[in-house]
């Protein structure tokens, strides 16, 4: 490579780190995925029954939940749109704001993630967390923390 361009490249440490991070993070998400199939999820809709859920009244407001979940509210529509016909959520009109709208869990969305919850956390731990001891778990949390309050100040730009 090129190094007179005044890019600090990788070295051989940092690459094998950061591959290491793509690759882990590719496959585990890959296999959450695969987990939530046979419940007729993806990780898309999970993560927004799960956002719901724990919201007051199991309610939040459209543009709240595209933030939540890092989507664009476009993308969001589309994803709520297919939750709908699954029964899985509604939107409700906003009365303080009349061009606000609400994604409301539905009891059979509620009931779903009642079921496939448990099912979730165990692949969570099968998959990464009992691969772990709980020194590792701290350590990865301390290391990961500051990336991510870097990456959520980004946003805010």
């Amino acid at each position: 490579m090129d190094t007179d361009t005044g890019t600090r490249w990788l070295t051989d440490a940092e690459q094998r780190a950061w591959r290491t991070h793509l690759e882990v993070t590719k496959l585990l998400m890959h296999q959450l995925e695969r987990d939530l199939q046979p419940f007729g999820l993806t990780m898309n809709d999970y993560e927004i029954l799960v956002n719901l859920s724990e919201s007051d009244d199991r309610r939040m407001r459209m543009s709240d939940l595209a933030a939540a979940t890092l989507q664009s509210k476009s993308r969001l529509s589309h994803q709520i749109t297919r939750m709908e016909k699954a029964g899985l959520v509604r939107r409700e009109n906003c009365d303080s704001d009349k061009r606000g709208l609400f994604a409301v869990l539905t009891e059979q969305g509620w009931t779903t993630m009642l079921e496939v919850a448990p099912h979730h956390v165990a692949s969570v731990r099968r998959h990464l967390l009992d691969l772990l001891g709980a020194e590792d778990l701290a350590t990865l949390h301390r290391l990961l923390a500051p990336v991510a309050e870097h990456l959520h100040a980004q946003r805010g730009r």
